[in-house]
């Protein structure tokens, strides 16, 4: 099993010595990432919309789409995630089932008609609020590698100390909190009814937190019982910048290509604060308790807790999508979107950094991703479906990492007021090694994701 493997909200653990918490080579992929969230027409069609246009949603992948409006209009969205989490740990299989809603989008395009003869037809500008990322989601392995890493209590007198060396069971309970956002400006014009040009600026702000507890329970040759019990949290918090422009041409009625490109994101100050840190070896909040004497070690006792905080620098792959589309008159319409992002530009600075960014080199790659929609118009009622693949950006990456989803929808147009729904789902499997510098197998993790999007969209 590979050291790293990536979910769609977990991201898998870096050697740091005796903690089970997300290192800074993993927050900085974790933190570049995008769960693919917008509108329920964008998600239905699997986020295909590089060459297409006419949805707020395609402001974050080719700004030149909010040109393609033909009315101002403003659309607000609502999702239901389901997150399903199966750990498989030394043969124990265990499975977390929860439920998230969220505003995951609000948006409004205003268009604007030009009437002189300079060939700029349409201007339009776009305002969008979006879920970049959705970090919340939680996770339980349990069962027994046969290794004990907390061998001794630290308040033995005995001389020479008990040795509980024997490994009956372990577990490890992991939650994830917080989010992603951004909030885009975009600006937008044709030229001719041909060309649409476009310019968007994006502004992030990064919530995210980690709670993490590894408990082991060991035992002697004389049936003697140590408890242990490790607590890790961590929070972060943090703005970016990035910004993107494309443009989409119509070649003629029934096709339209597009090109689009977004700069790194640039996070200039992310600040963290963690009880993880050298506390007697084991970097966090650690309980220890013996079945053979009445004392319990606590490292927080006396009021004391481990904390530390540092702010760094984060900055972001940079992606590059090529986009084109069939156009079926009024009846429908067939997308495709092909995006490369190079983890490889992942940096971090403001510290000492250079085994993370080392391994960025080493252990990254570039990633194809492809996104295929379909829409057809039937009057009123549109009926919609999308296929989307996103590679693992780990060079030693198993194919089940990759992940694989689809998508469905339907939209009614009542005229001045639309209702759009959609349902995806989408999979890709991990591994989380909650151990370090030991022997010991990580947790393999399946990780699958069903959301249910539901848009309505005011024309202005």
């Amino acid at each position: 099993m590979k050291k790293l493997l990536i979910l769609a909200i977990l991201s898998a653990f870096t050697t740091v010595s005796f903690s089970q918490s997300l290192g800074y080579q993993d927050l900085g992929l974790l933190f570049s990432q995008d769960d693919n969230i917008g509108t329920a027409r964008f998600t239905a069609m699997s986020g295909a919309f590089g060459a297409l246009g006419g949805d707020i949603s395609s402001i974050n992948i080719n700004p030149a789409g909010l040109s393609v409006f033909n009315n101002s209009s403003f659309t607000g969205t609502f999702n239901s995630r389901n997150s399903q989490i199966t750990s498989d740990y030394y043969g124990n299989s265990l499975m977390n089932d929860n439920q998230f809603i969220n505003l995951s989008q609000a948006g409004a395009v205003l268009v604007f008609r030009e009437f002189s003869n300079s060939g700029w037809d349409k201007f339009a500008v776009g305002f969008n609020y979006r879920l970049t990322k959705d970090f919340s989601d939680d996770f339980n392995a349990r069962g027994n590698s046969g290794v004990a890493t907390f061998t001794e209590f630290p308040l033995d007198n005995n001389n020479p100390p008990i040795n509980y060396n024997i490994a009956d069971e372990q577990a490890f309970n992991n939650t994830y909190g917080g989010d992603l956002s951004e909030f885009n400006i975009g600006f937008s014009a044709v030229h001719q009814n041909k060309l649409h040009v476009g310019l968007a600026l994006n502004f992030y702000d990064l919530n995210f937190s980690q709670r993490s507890t590894l408990s082991e329970f060991n035992s002697d040759s004389n049936g003697n019982e140590l408890d242990a019990f490790l607590y890790q949290e961590n929070f972060t918090s943090g703005q970016g910048f990035s910004a993107n422009l494309g443009f989409i041409y119509k070649a003629n009625q029934y096709f339209r290509f597009g090109l689009s490109y977004q700069t790194p994101t640039w996070f200039s100050e992310v600040l963290e604060e963690s009880n993880i840190l050298d506390n007697d070896g084991y970097l966090g909040d650690t309980e220890i308790f013996v079945s053979n004497d009445s004392a319990i070690y606590d490292n927080t006792a006396g009021g004391f807790f481990p904390s530390q905080a540092l702010v760094y620098r984060l900055r972001t792959p940079s992606k590059l999508t090529a986009s084109g589309a069939l156009i079926f008159g009024k009846n429908g319409l067939l997308s495709f979107d092909y995006t490369n992002k190079n983890f490889k530009n992942i940096t971090l600075s403001g510290a000492d950094f250079s085994q993370e960014n080392q391994s960025f080199q080493d252990d990254y790659q570039n990633t194809h991703n492809f996104n295929v929609g379909a829409e057809w118009r039937l009057d009123r009622l549109s009926l919609r479906g999308g296929y989307r693949f996103e590679q693992s950006p780990d060079i030693n990456a198993l194919e089940s990492d990759d992940l694989k989803g689809y998508s469905l929808g339907a939209g009614y147009n009542f005229g001045n007021f639309k209702v759009d729904l959609s349902y995806s789902d989408s999979n890709r499997t991990a591994a989380y090694n909650f151990y370090s510098g030991f022997n010991v197998d990580a947790a393999n993790l399946t990780l699958d994701n069903k959301v249910f999007t539901a848009s309505v969209s005011l024309s202005l």
